[in-house]
């Protein structure tokens, strides 16, 4: 009996020995995966909040709070003009980042077409009770002045609202012909009377464009629309370059000299034929042209 119970309690030490190096096995590996998880977070990206839209919105279209959603993204990935609330209060610093003040109840409209769960940016949304335009699209202190174009002074129906172009205005100095730049890198704001960056008539020749400019500006091209024919030229979308002064005239472009131009009119000698009998008289006279 003495040595069953001694039996029986071997195998208890035993079997409690084993079970404390299982236990301590299992509490460090444990411990091991914390520390690895901790230090994961300490090493992983912060993430920020970010409003996106719930459903696709076409140019134009409206949309409330209803139709807004926050999700958490990599900060350090987030493009400017993000908003990270969907609703804040008045003069709160929380309101420079929110879609709609804390009360407002009238929608917004987006200024280009957005997929579901794509990010609203400030620059693509309108102010609120502000609908798709051009008013929208002004900036501050700007105005928007049409220039009449065709097919070869529109760039064959290539320009978009958006599209950044240089103006060439062809006329006559001292009744020489001469074509000048006298704008660089103007915004364009609509086509005829679209002012949708996503529109669809790729081939469709504009009648007018509609670009945004400064108030001087506006004179500036009214006068020349009035004494010339303006031409635009389409800015590349990652041209950086400064374009100087362009002016070029008929000279310029033949690569005539003004010297030779002189030599050619000293040399030239006008004459007047008069016929006396049956012979022909040429005589030298001053020229007049």
């Amino acid at each position: 009996m003495r040595l069953m119970f001694a039996l029986f309690l071997v195998a208890g030490i035993g079997l409690a020995v084993v079970a404390v190096i299982m236990a301590q096995g299992q509490i460090a590996q444990f411990q091991a995966e914390r520390d690895h998880l901790v230090a994961m977070q300490k090493n992983a990206p912060r993430l920020a909040n970010v409003v996106v839209v719930k459903k696709p919105l076409k140019y134009g279209e409206r949309f409330t709070a209803q139709d807004l959603a926050v999700i958490k993204v990599q900060a350090s990935a987030l493009p400017q003009g993000t908003f990270t609330q969907i609703v804040a209060k008045a003069g709160t610093p929380e309101a420079e980042k929110a879609v709609f003040i804390e009360g407002e109840t009238r929608p917004r409209a987006t200024m280009r077409s957005l997929a579901a769960n794509e990010y609203l940016l400030s620059q693509r949304v309108t102010k609120p009770g502000t609908d798709a335009g051009i008013l929208a699209s002004l900036q501050s202190n700007r105005r928007a002045f049409t220039i009449q174009v065709n097919v070869a002074s529109g760039v064959s129906g290539f320009l978009r609202p958006g599209d950044t172009v240089d103006v060439y205005w062809s006329g006559a100095i001292n009744d020489e012909p001469v074509t000048k730049l006298i704008e660089s890198n103007l915004k364009l704001i609509a086509i005829d009377q679209n002012a949708d960056p996503d529109r669809t008539a790729e081939t469709q020749i504009a009648r007018t464009v509609t670009a945004e400019v400064s108030p001087e500006q506006v004179a500036a091209l009214t006068l020349a629309q009035n004494t010339g024919r303006l031409t635009l030229s389409l800015v590349g979308a990652h041209d950086t370059d400064q374009v100087g002064a362009i002016e070029i005239d008929r000279d310029q472009l033949l690569g005539i000299q003004k010297e030779q131009v002189r030599q050619v009119e000293k040399a030239k000698v006008c004459t007047v034929k008069t016929r006396k009998g049956s012979e022909i008289i040429e005589t030298p006279i001053p020229c007049t042209n």
